[in-house]
């Protein structure tokens, strides 16, 4: 094998996300097509594009809540192509999923719905589950506020808790729609610096923003919804 096809097939395996001439669909209207996109491991990506444009849609077709009409495309291990349903809880173990509006459950404390979502993916073990919420909620800046109640925290900490819940399973891949859409410039600031630490500790992060001002001063890959189609930004 030459040393050329050797870097090849490195690159196809460090890659967490590939769509190859992928067709996106919502019923019967492309939102995207020929959509090419490979992403590596640790690599922090910004989604741009006006409302409409198919942001949202790509995240679901990453988490199959959108299925795939044409193409492949893969993620984190899965050709979503071929998923079966009863593999979809799978797949999303190994994603952390981030919201504009933090769907918190209300009725439940921090800690409450941090421990419904290690329930409802199988753990167990109340001592591990334990320490595994301390855990992420120490790196969000959050271990004290696990007895509140969602409506007891300003948007920013809800949106921190939010992302601790995305960090549960340890994740390979995060995906964040618009996660600072509902906040203040400076816990907007706060928020990004968190999600690059994440990023350097090896994560990849995919992050939809309709935020230019925060894409200027936080420098990474960008990629934008444009005309039906997936248009990669020059780097500067």
């Amino acid at each position: 094998m030459s040393n050329k096809q050797s870097v090849s097939i490195e690159n196809k395996q460090n890659n967490i996300v590939e769509f190859k001439n992928a067709v996106i669909r919502h019923q019967e209207n492309i939102i995207l097509k020929d959509v090419n996109l490979e992403v590596k491991k640790g690599e922090f990506i910004y989604l741009i594009g006006k409302v409409g444009s198919g942001k949202s849609s790509l995240l679901k077709t990453m988490y199959a809540e959108v299925p795939v009409s044409e193409g492949y495309v893969f993620t984190v291990g899965y050709n979503l192509k071929k998923l079966k349903s009863k593999e979809i809880p799978y797949l999303r173990r190994k994603m952390g999923i981030i919201f504009q509006d933090f769907q918190l459950l209300s009725d439940r404390s921090v800690y409450e719905n941090l421990n419904f979502v290690l329930k409802a993916t199988g753990w167990k073990n109340k001592k591990e589950m334990d320490v595994r919420i301390r855990d992420v909620l120490t790196q969000v800046d959050m271990v004290h506020k696990g007895y509140k109640m969602p409506h007891q925290l300003s948007g920013g900490e809800q949106q921190r808790i939010g992302i601790a819940r995305a960090l549960l399973n340890e994740p390979e891949l995060i995906l964040a729609d618009e996660p600072t859409g509902n906040l203040d410039p400076e816990t907007t600031n706060d928020l990004m610096l968190l999600l690059f630490k994440i990023s350097e500790m090896g994560k990849t992060v995919i992050m939809a923003t309709h935020n230019y001002g925060m894409i200027d001063k936080y420098k990474a890959r960008i990629i934008r919804c444009e005309d039906s189609h997936l248009k990669e930004d020059e780097a500067e």
